[in-house]
């Protein structure tokens, strides 16, 4: 590194990059934000449409569809016609079919208009991310990842509370329409401070990719989102994990012989990357696994109401959110291996914690032990998420994001829908008439599902390589 290159490292200040910080921080709030909010609104809007939770179900599972279909090409679009043009279409689409969700009046209008919201959503995260990593020092970007996470925890654990809260005191249009004030400061903002850049006339787009990326990953959250309802030797499951993998095979195979491949596969040849991207799948598991299993304890167990279950995870908010500033911090200062194993250990002591709850463990117990599991998720995912992307070339940041955004959803969905199918596995075990009492050991013993796999992160976590180890490619 020159000593140009140092000084104006050294002379640099977040406040210098907080506009753009800030727009990206909105919109990714704003996309996030719509994909938690609906968890606990499935109810009414079974009621308010007069329909069945099967029917309704498909709101979720179509919207987590058309993003894994839509994040692949997030690359493409952002180099052939400039990141900020795109994030601003995305907003911008964003915003017009949450105000058609609003006034949707069948279950099929809700489903198509939730479509369109994803494939408007779905790339602002993955070009967000590599914009705000593209324009911060390799030596700040810990700090810098750090702030931008913030939304990324905040939008799940804050989504329940506010959807159970206008449920309960206003109605469930309002899920979609608090999308409309938001979405418009996002678009603004980013009409303001996005950085532009010229676009690649001469960028081909990769069409076999561009064909395949979609059905192999839309095919595969398929799959896991089905298996959660029908098992996995229903044949419905078992088509769409076979189209998904075969699909994903033949992707893997096309990029790796393209000169402008849809997604940078050759990524991968990195250790570090491979290592780092392998954590991040075990850390997502595991978090997003307890995180369901702790909302439906709440409601199931405790019999609170879905408000009343939001109020529970505050104390996670709030460690969230200093994890998340305290490990940006030693990301810089000590690399990834230091700020991983802490986090990962604050996460299995809570897994641990929480397999002993009952139906009648204390609200100052549970709130506590699944605190530290915000406070490990702070420290965790975005530090362990900034290791993986400094461990990529700079120049290929643009398809870089887009495989570690499209691998969470799969990862995330993945881990959840398994969990799930274990506790539903344990409930079955239990008497046709049981009691709130019964149902607190299954729910225990699929905490421990979810600790097998943090305790898998811890193991990698140990054999991280610290930030000076890993060779910087700017």
């Amino acid at each position: 590194m020159n000593t140009q290159a140092k000084s104006e490292q050294a002379s640099f200040s977040i406040k210098s990059i907080l506009p753009i910080l800030l727009t990206v921080a909105i919109g990714m709030f704003l996309i996030i934000l719509d994909s938690t909010i609906m968890n606990v609104a499935l109810p009414k809007l079974v009621s308010a449409f007069n329909s069945n939770l099967s029917t309704i179900q498909w709101v979720i599972t179509s919207y987590t569809l058309a993003l894994a279909a839509i994040i692949p090409l997030a690359g493409w679009f952002s180099d052939r016609f400039s990141p900020k043009r795109i994030f601003l279409t995305s907003i911008l689409l964003f915003v017009l079919a949450s105000a058609l969700c609003a006034i949707a009046q069948t279950p099929e209008q809700l489903i198509a208009f939730r479509i369109l919201q994803a494939l408007g959503g779905g790339m602002v995260t993955p070009i967000g991310i590599a914009t705000v990593f593209k324009v911060s020092p390799p030596n700040k970007r810990g700090a810098v990842m750090g702030i931008l996470g913030i939304p990324m925890l905040l939008a799940p654990i804050l989504g329940p509370v506010l959807s159970g809260w206008l449920i309960e005191f206003i109605n469930w249009h309002w899920i979609f329409l608090i999308n409309l004030p938001i979405g418009v400061i996002a678009f603004f903002m980013a009409w303001r401070y996005f950085p532009a850049s010229k676009p690649s006339n001469k960028m081909k787009l990769d069409v076999i990719g561009a064909l395949l990326a979609p059905i192999a990953f839309s095919s595969l959250i398929y799959s896991v989102h089905q298996a959660g309802e029908s098992g996995w030797s229903d044949p419905w499951t078992l088509g769409s994990l076979l189209v998904g993998i075969v699909a994903l095979l033949l992707f893997i195979w096309n990029e790796l012989k393209q000169k402008e491949p849809l997604l940078e596969l050759r990524v991968f040849r990195s250790r570090a990357f491979t290592h780092g991207i392998i954590l991040a799948w075990m850390n997502q598991i595991s978090l997003f696994g307890s995180i369901i299993l702790f909302t439906l304890f709440l409601q199931q167990v405790k019999g609170l109401s879905p408000l009343e279950a939001g109020l529970y995870v505050i104390p996670q908010a709030i460690l969230s959110t200093i994890g998340i500033n305290v490990g940006g911090k030693l990301f810089d200062r000590f690399g990834v291996r230091l700020v991983a194993i802490l986090g990962v250990l604050s996460i299995s002591g809570a897994l641990v914690a929480l397999a002993y709850i009952t139906a009648s463990t204390s609200a100052l117990y549970i709130m506590t032990s699944f605190a530290f599991i915000g406070l490990g998720q702070g420290l965790t995912m975005m530090q362990i998420n900034t290791h993986v992307l400094k461990s990529a070339p700079i120049e290929l940041m643009n398809r870089v994001t887009p495989i570690t955004t499209s691998a969470q959803q799969i990862m995330s969905s993945f881990g959840v829908t398994m969990i799930i199918t274990y506790l539903t596995g344990k409930i079955k075990e239990l008497p046709l008439q049981h009691s709130t009492e019964q149902l607190g050991p299954a729910f225990a013993n699929s905490f421990l599902l979810a600790l097998l796999f943090s305790l898998i992160a811890l193991l990698l976590s140990i054999f991280l390589k610290s930030a000076n180890e890993v060779q910087e490619k700017t």
